[in-house]
C-alpha cells in the first residue's frame, strides 16, 4: 500500500519559490528519457505503465513497469496499492514505441493484467493512451523541519498544460500532512489538497485538482 501526502502548487512562480528554498535539501532529480507512455486496452481496469529514466531519449538509464488501480484521495492523502516491477530499458524503448509488444513480456504484470481483464492477446492488445513528462525533485528535510521525510516536488507536462505538486510517501500521513503545510506557509507557497493524480489529468484532458 502506497501512502502519499498530494498538495497541489498553483503555478510556476510558486514551484520556483518552494524549489529555491529546498535546493540546500536536494538528494536528486529524476527526469525521465521519455515522456510516460500509459499503455491499455481499458482505462477503467486499472492504470499501467511504462517509465523510463535517464538524459538520453534513445538510451534511457533505467525503465519500470507499473501497476496501480485508482487511488482514493482524502484531504490531500491518497492510498492505492502499487506494484512496480524493473524492466529492461531497451524492451522498455520497443513497448514504448509498440505497446502490443507488452503482451509477450514475461512479467506478474502482464500476467495479472492478462488474467483479470483478457488484455494483452491478439484480440484485445495493449494500446498506447499518450503519454506526459515528469521532473521530480528529491529532498530530505533537515533535523527541526520534520527530520527524516522525504518530498518530491513535481513538475508535469501535458499537452494541455503543466501541473505542480509536492508528495511525501509516508507510514504516518496525518503527521506528515502536518510538516509540510507548515513548511508551505512559512516559506509562502499557496497549496490544495490534490483531488486526482497525474494519470487521472491525463485521461480527463485537463489539469484537476
Amino acid at each position: 500500500m502506497e501512502i502519499k501526502i498530494k498538495l497541489r502548487i498553483p503555478d510556476a512562480a510558486a514551484h520556483r519559490r518552494l524549489s529555491s528554498f529546498l535546493v540546500p535539501r536536494l538528494l536528486r532529480t529524476d527526469a525521465p528519457a521519455r515522456p510516460l507512455a500509459a499503455a491499455a486496452a481499458t482505462a477503467t481496469a486499472a492504470q499501467r505503465d511504462v517509465r523510463l529514466y535517464g538524459t538520453d531519449d534513445c538510451d534511457p538509464s533505467c525503465a519500470v513497469l507499473t501497476l496501480k488501480p485508482p487511488p482514493r484521495i482524502d484531504a490531500g492523502v491518497s492510498r492505492v496499492e502499487e506494484v512496480v516491477e524493473p524492466l529492461d530499458p531497451a524492451l522498455a524503448l520497443t513497448c514504448v514505441d509498440n505497446p502490443a509488444c507488452l503482451g509477450a513480456v514475461d512479467s506478474p504484470i502482464i500476467r495479472l493484467i492478462s488474467d483479470e481483464y483478457g488484455v494483452g492477446g491478439y484480440k484485445a492488445p495493449f494500446i498506447c493512451l499518450g503519454g506526459f513528462r515528469n521532473t521530480r525533485g528529491v529532498y530530505e528535510l533537515e533535523e527541526g523541519e520534520g527530520q527524516g521525510l522525504v518530498l518530491e516536488l513535481d513538475e508535469t507536462h501535458f499537452h494541455f498544460g503543466t501541473n505542480y505538486e509536492l508528495e511525501c510517501e509516508t507510514a504516518e500521513p496525518d503527521q506528515a500532512k502536518e510538516v509540510l503545510e507548515r513548511l508551505l506557509t512559512m516559506v509562502g507557497v499557496p497549496y490544495e489538497y490534490s483531488r486526482s493524480n497525474k494519470f487521472a489529468c491525463f485521461m480527463a484532458g485537463k489539469l484537476l485538482l
